[in-house]
């Protein structure tokens, strides 16, 4: 894989269209790009780890459940996004920084104060976690402390492992080991996805130009394109986000 130019490149300076930045990416403009800003396949798989730590409490309780998504869908799903489009335009949006910044701010904000609200109503315990979430969003998504949190680890520890101990200490007050586990399943989901989406993230938004070819064993020859390239990885990766959502929905059911 290369910048230039030949049998079976693909590129935008062919004359060909440039790929957008994510699948689930919608057209430039408007209110499409605040749709796009949201990250909805993955951030409906995040939420997803919440849902299941709350559900292995032994008793759930619903109210607190549905404000302990209501909070990571804010700060997860609006506040980190806004700042990690602020932080080098990965989405390539016209969305003002200004907006961006209002949201992030607005929407951790408002996470945090759903977190007391929780905490107020269920246990004190949970007020850590809620200040260790409104350090982590900008954290991460700024690659602040020298980056030192923005890596494959920090992704899969401050987005897997962490939604599903706030939620299962939410609901208890307590942690136990189901949810330690439970918490290592996401943490190595969620490094998965991250070893998946780093290859699609490269061929949609730096790779200029694919050339080459694939020797079949008949003899015949198969052009390598992005979209052979991509087509594994990015289709495991939505697997995989329907696959979480879909175990979560299934305890939501058990458990009614």
């Amino acid at each position: 894989m290369g910048s230039s130019s030949g049998a079976g490149a693909v590129s935008a300076s062919d004359g060909q269209r440039a790929p957008r930045p994510a699948f689930y990416a919608l057209g430039p403009g408007g209110w499409r790009e605040y749709v796009t800003l949201l990250h909805l396949p993955y951030t409906a798989w995040h939420l997803a780890y919440v849902v299941v730590g709350g559900c292995l409490a032994a008793t759930v309780h619903w109210w607190t459940l549905a404000l302990t998504v209501a909070a990571f869908a804010l700060a997860m799903g609006v506040g980190a996004h806004a700042l990690d489009e602020l932080d080098g335009r990965p989405l390539a949006t016209s969305i003002p920084s200004r907006v961006l910044v209002g949201l992030a701010v607005v929407s951790v904000a408002a996470a945090a104060a759903i977190g007391i609200v929780v905490a107020l109503e269920r246990t004190l315990w949970i007020l850590p976690l809620v200040a260790a979430g409104v350090v982590l969003v900008p954290a991460y998504n700024l690659a602040l402390f020298g980056g030192r949190v923005h890596t494959d680890v920090g992704f899969a520890l401050a987005w897997g492992a962490f939604p599903v101990v706030t939620a299962f200490v939410a609901q208890t007050g307590t942690i136990r080991a189901a949810a330690i586990l439970a918490a290592v399943w996401a943490t190595l989901l969620s490094l998965a996805q991250r070893r998946l989406s780093h290859v699609v993230r490269r061929l949609r938004r730096s790779v200029d130009a694919v050339d080459g070819h694939l020797q079949l064993a008949d003899g015949t020859t198969e052009p390598v394109t992005r979209e052979l390239l991509m087509r594994a990885p990015e289709g495991a990766l939505r697997l995989l986000a329907a696959a979480t959502v879909v175990l979560a929905v299934a305890l939501v059911a058990l458990r009614l």
